[in-house]
């Protein structure tokens, strides 16, 4: 079909009767050629409806607009959509004769109309300004005193995402920076020491969470920052500091860590992240590195002072030194020395001086059979060592911080049957010499004696290969014997069990 055999098509029917109430009608039924030979010329406007107008016809019961007839012919479809507009704009007059008057788009009485329709409760409701205090989340968070000259502040964008008890990290952090002091952030896993870190060194550094420009020239002249954790948190480090500030960071740990230990040399980075490993062989290359603050991710692994991660750690030259980690003491008090001794030298006195002073009174009043009066003093001693290390040591649990936030948990214990298998390795385990030493300590000895077993005749199990390989350095055997063999026998146990 050519182009002039459609148009012929699509000019309007004669035989349908327009009603010639309104010059719209003829315009609205004007044929498509015509539309095509007049396109130059602008079409029709739409009227403005105020908001008035539409809110009386929102009173007004709804009825559907008239719909085509999906059935007639495309030309007669093109006639019957303008008589349908047409009746569609009369019924919409009726309903409100004055849209007519407000074709002109009078502004004036539109917002008079406007401010009428607000007062009867309809309209834009006038918001009044939301407020935050003033440690709000778009507010940054101060650290200096009032009146200290460069404000050092945690960034806006930064502040926005912490918690309450993060920002009260935060603060602990600097205080002990601002005294040359180091620390340990002991919170429970999970309570973001991560993000408390940052958020500390973005505050020192003058970051602004978004660009990486120093506001002072002061700062300017800081160091580097070395963080030293295990090779599993490395790339969640080098992670959380891309999403939280703007730091340039390496992490010195594979094939490249040669480079970047030369970086850090030249001081051409601002953080450098590596492993316990990685700084046990390289320790003296990068000791040497003029360190404004070094952070140990998992502190408690600097328990053992005789350990050579313990020994690198102590040559660091900086005073600024803090330990992230969970679980401050695990099984002796002097690991607490060993670790506060690092992070803060000298703030508990000598290793003599805190063994006679804490750990012994502490040892006599925890045993069963111990006096009221050691039972005394190792409280009192108790409460003097809490009272210096909280000038050190920032401890929250998840009970006191987030407690609220956090949903009940349910422990279900289920009791299964030990294979065959199982049941005669079980068997086999409750025939060796230490747990059958174990067993007897408490009965009577055979020698006719008033001790028992335990403290007499079978103390030392020198068959055992478990009692063997823990005495290896002393044949006769410890004061904890045979009680040092539980922990071990029930370990081999429970290894039986769920294999």
């Amino acid at each position: 079909m050519s182009f002039n055999t459609l148009k012929q098509t699509l000019k309007h029917c004669s035989n349908v009767q327009i009603p010639p109430s309104s010059s719209t009608q003829t315009q609205s039924s004007t044929s498509i050629s015509d539309f095509n030979s007049n396109s130059s010329q602008p079409g029709r406007k739409p009227p403005k409806i105020s908001i008035s107008q539409q809110v009386l016809r929102l009173q007004q019961p709804f009825s559907p607009p008239l719909k085509l007839r999906s059935n007639l012919p495309p030309h007669k479809k093109l006639q019957n959509e303008a008589v349908i507009n047409e009746l569609n704009k009369q019924s919409l007059e009726e309903l409100n004769p004055n849209i007519k008057d407000n074709e002109g788009g009078d502004d004036d009485v539109e917002e008079e109309e406007e401010e009428k329709i607000r007062q009867l409760g309809f309209g834009k409701p006038k918001l009044d300004v939301f407020n935050f205090g003033d440690t709000g989340p778009f507010e940054p968070l101060i650290l200096s005193s009032p009146g200290e000259i460069p404000v050092i502040q945690v960034p806006a964008s930064i502040n926005c995402r912490l918690l309450e008890h993060q920002r009260e990290g935060v603060k602990f952090l600097y205080q002990l920076y601002k005294n040359n002091h180091g620390g340990i952030l002991g919170d429970d896993m999970g309570l973001g020491k991560t993000i408390q870190t940052i958020a500390f060194l973005a505050a020192v550094y003058g970051k602004d969470g978004e660009s990486g420009n120093y506001p002072t020239a002061d700062r300017k002249q800081k160091g580097p920052v070395l963080i030293i954790g295990p090779a599993s948190v490395l790339q969640n480090w080098e992670n959380e500091f891309s999403n939280w500030a703007n730091f340039r960071v390496a992490v010195c740990h594979g094939p490249n860590r040669d480079l970047i230990v030369d970086k850090a040399v030249a001081q051409e980075l601002e953080i450098m992240i590596t492993s316990f490993d990685t700084f046990r062989i390289y320790g003296n290359t990068i000791s040497e590195v003029s360190w404004d603050i070094v952070i140990v991710d998992e502190a408690h692994r600097l328990k053992n002072e005789k350990s050579k991660l313990y020994t690198a750690c102590l040559s660091m030259k900086t005073l600024r030194r803090y330990g992230l980690t969970g679980t401050v003491m695990q099984n002796k008090i002097m690991e607490l020395f060993n670790l506060f001794d690092w992070v803060a030298p000298g703030s508990l006195g000598s290793r003599e001086h805190f063994r006679d002073f804490y750990d012994e009174p502490l040892k006599l009043g925890q045993r069963l059979t111990a006096d009221e009066k050691f039972v005394q003093i190792a409280d009192e001693r108790r409460q003097h060592l809490v009272a210096l290390l909280n000038s050190y040591l920032l401890r929250r649990t998840k009970e006191e911080t987030i407690g609220n936030l956090m949903l009940g948990k349910e422990d279900n214990i289920v009791f299964c049957e030990m294979s065959e298998l199982q049941k005669r390795a079980y068997k086999r385990m409750l025939q060796q010499p230490e747990i059958r030493c174990l067993m007897n300590k408490d009965h009577p000895c055979s020698c006719g004696s008033p001790l028992t077993q335990g403290e007499c005749h079978n103390r030392v199990v020198p068959d055992g290969i478990i009692w063997n390989y823990l005495h290896k350095d002393s044949p006769d055997g410890c004061n904890w014997c045979p009680n040092c063999l539980i922990l071990p026998c029930i370990l081999k146990l429970q290894q039986v069990v769920t294999a």
